[in-house]
């Protein structure tokens, strides 16, 4: 557990950006990993009163405040109806509903965690990431900058008519995944494929589609390239070349969802 000295409510996002340019201060949000660290901090800065818990639709993207929860993320019909079910999917396995019902997507994406269904998921969708102070950026950009003070306040993801299935393996149901792949396809342009729980944080490859080669190979071949150009590490729950082999499988099932769902991708 956690401990601090003094509690804040903030009023506005200049107030929680000053507040947190101090090493001692804390951004807080569902607290879901942060409570069962053992650090002391002097401030923490809660974000509540922000109105940055809504999901917004507009014509062309969906806006997540910073304070959505996962399972916000999880039953909501316009992001289950546009990305084919795999947000859905990409969180149903978190831990349970209580949990998931104050796990928020920025703590979720501001910690570039390894084991992060949900990065996995947004890299490839697209995403992009709104900041305080450093602005609009690519979520992949983002995941490749290193921590500093500034906040996370939304979540873009763009309508952009992408083909998507999201695709884990876990040892049990609740646990952090072994491998977590998520694959999308922008019809006539090309795929795009992320690789999470490596262990590390997930990894974005992309792959042209060529008109003149049947998808059952572009298929294949874009399997063996992510699986022979993706790193993979050993932990507890398994080890680098498993990941290697579950790789390949779950690249295949997420490409066999893709195409089976959607009639206009017929091989030939």
């Amino acid at each position: 557990m956690f401990h601090a000295k003094n509690y804040v409510l903030a009023q506005s996002l200049d107030e929680a950006w000053e507040l947190n340019q101090k090493r001692t201060n804390k951004i807080v949000g569902g607290m879901a990993w942060m409570k069962m660290g053992k650090q002391n901090y002097q401030t923490v800065i809660d974000l509540s009163a922000l109105h940055l818990d809504q999901i917004q639709e507009t014509e062309d993207a969906f806006s997540l405040g910073c304070m959505v929860t996962l399972h916000q993320m999880e039953i909501h019909p316009g992001l289950e109806t546009c990305f084919q079910g795999a947000v859905r999917e990409s969180v149903r396995h978190i831990v349970g509903v209580q949990f998931r019902n104050c796990a928020t997507v920025g703590g979720s994406l501001f910690g570039r965690f390894g084991f992060s269904d949900v990065l996995t998921c947004f890299l490839a969708l697209g995403a992009e990431v709104e900041l305080y102070r450093a602005g609009r950026m690519s979520l992949e950009r983002f995941a490749s900058m290193p921590y500093d003070n500034d906040i996370l306040v939304r979540v873009l993801l763009p309508k952009n008519g992408l083909r998507v299935a999201y695709q884990s393996m876990r040892n049990t149901a609740t646990d952090f995944p072994v491998l977590a792949v998520a694959v999308s396809l922008e019809p006539g342009k090309g795929w795009l494929a992320a690789v999470g729980a490596r262990p590390g944080k997930a990894v974005c490859h992309p792959w042209p589609q060529d008109p003149s080669q049947p998808l059952s190979q572009q298929m294949e071949d874009f399997a063996t390239h992510v699986q022979s150009h993706t790193a993979f590490g050993t932990n507890m729950r398994g080890s680098a070349e498993y990941r290697r082999h579950l790789c390949g499988v779950l690249m295949r099932r997420a490409m066999e969802k893709i195409k089976s769902a959607d009639p206009t991708l017929a091989d030939c």
